[in-house]
């Protein structure tokens, strides 16, 4: 460590560079004079960061020692260590001491109000453990202590939050279209499909993925987010940094495999019509594989996607509230839209919208979340279709579940694998990957679900008359 404890100097010589997670907590009981001993003598970072973060979380930061044959607080070694993993760019680190320093982000909460003015109410924590929402602009200081007591002890993701939130706020300002139907804003959920894109892109476990995620540098970072938000397909490569033994991840926009291969071939055949390329098959296996394993699983990423991010269709909310007014409540996993709310607020008022997503966001599992938006919205068929269906309460959970049993009985899915194919709620895997139009889609199977549930007249054949728009 360097001799100075008020001012780290630049580091000279690199430092081993490792990422790390820490090797003992501070339950355990560890020499720590021996700790002491080890920081005076080590070169490598994450021993350093070892060192320090048992020792704070032991002692606190305040508590003084002697490195260098200096006094010095633990406060001043771990802003030497932030300054240090800064000059490094080793982004797991700055965001990880940034949190056990209690840093706040400049402009924390003037970017927390700009999402706030333009209707975007804002959550921190995850749905079912610790959720907090924002619904009005807060001093800086009280937003930042309240995003670090929902994370607790995950001080990195108590840095990440706010480093999300600035870059929110400059998307809002710029792209305000990308927000469009999106009322509230759930950085946690955001952080976990971050996650778990990295983890389906690099192909490692979510683990790994946690940690590949506060690895990216500021700029890779926002451009994740930008394409999550934006639905935009994306490649992420390794890429050899400046450092010895060290690579670093970039986010970079893709084309679909299928708009690749068909690319592809019109270059080697110019020729080629555009006919007998949109009809020809790939022409390797290697292609036939790579086209199909981009399929499988599309749909269930689109709809934790759109879920985790809250967005529905455009006009949902009106056309919820009339479906309201025709029945006598909306239940959803055990929580009810009483009809009682279309006499006191009307279709398109904001104040409704924020009732029906609350609702909806008592759901943790975001592609169960937009299962229950798909039924919704199989519901609204039935006002604007003008049928004469008398409607009491309806379960839209229990809409969904038809729907399922109904696919699995259409797949003929032997009882055996049903168990093994099951996702979040018992609902099918393959129901939550499938497309939501077609004649096996999600949404023609809710149709008759919805048939079954509230006896609406069908065809010999089972089929509902009904507009899907």
């Amino acid at each position: 460590m360097p001799q100075e404890c008020d001012r780290a100097p630049s580091p000279v010589g690199s430092p081993i560079l490792t990422r790390h997670k820490f090797g003992f907590t501070h339950e355990e009981s560890v020499d720590q004079q021996e700790l002491i001993e080890q920081l005076n003598h080590t070169e490598v970072l994450h021993e350093q960061a070892d060192i320090i973060h048992y020792l704070v979380m032991k002692n606190g930061p305040n508590w003084k020692t002697e490195v260098g044959g200096k006094d010095c607080t633990l406060k001043e070694l771990l802003v030497e260590l932030y300054e240090k993993a800064g000059h490094w760019k080793q982004w797991w680190l700055v965001r990880h001491t940034a949190g056990m320093l209690k840093k706040r982000v400049e402009e924390l909460a003037l970017s927390a109000t700009d999402l706030l003015v333009r209707q975007k109410q804002l959550s921190v924590g995850l749905p079912s453990v610790n959720e907090k929402v924002i619904t009005a602009p807060l001093p800086p200081d009280e937003l930042a202590a309240i995003i670090f007591e929902v994370y607790g002890e995950d001080l990195s993701t108590a840095s990440l939050t706010q480093e999300l939130l600035i870059y929110l706020a400059m998307f809002i300002r710029t792209e305000p279209k990308l927000f469009k139907e999106m009322l509230r804003l759930r950085v946690g959920l955001i952080i976990q499909v971050m996650a778990s894109e990295l983890a389906r892109t690099l192909k490692c476990s979510g683990d790994e993925a946690s940690d590949h995620l506060l690895n990216l540098s500021p700029f890779e970072m926002k451009t994740l987010l930008h394409h999550i938000l934006s639905g935009k397909e994306f490649v992420i490569k390794a890429v050899h940094s400046e450092h010895e033994d060290e690579s670093c991840l970039r986010v970079k926009s893709k084309k679909s495999q299928e708009e690749a291969n068909q690319f592809a071939r019109l270059s080697k055949s110019p020729q080629k019509k555009m006919l007998d390329l949109a009809l020809s098959q790939p022409e390797t296996e290697e292609e036939d594989i790579a086209m199909e394993t981009d399929r499988q699983g599309q749909w269930l990423r689109r709809r934790r996607l759109d879920g985790a991010l809250n967005r529905v269709p455009e006009g949902f909310y009106p056309r919820v509230w009339k479906v309201l007014s025709m029945c006598s409540g909306l239940s959803i996993e055990g929580k009810f839209l009483p009809n009682s709310l279309t006499r006191e607020m009307t279709p398109g008022e904001f104040k409704f919208a924020l009732r029906v997503e609350t609702v909806l966001n008592t759901i943790p599992q975001p592609e169960y979340r937009q299962l229950m938006v798909e039924a919704l919205i199989v519901l609204t068929m039935v006002s604007e279709n003008e049928w004469s269906v008398k409607m009491d309460e309806i379960h839209v959970d229990k809409l969904v579940h038809e729907a399922n049993a109904l696919f699995i009985k259409d797949q003929d899915i032997p009882k055996e694998s049903v168990k093994q194919c099951e996702g979040p709620t018992g609902i099918c895997l393959h129901f939550y990957d499938s497309a939501p139009s077609g004649r096996f889609g999600t949404m023609s199977y809710l149709c008759r679900a919805l048939a079954n549930i509230l006896h609406i007249p069908a065809d010999h054949e089972g089929n509902v008359e009904c507009n899907l728009s």
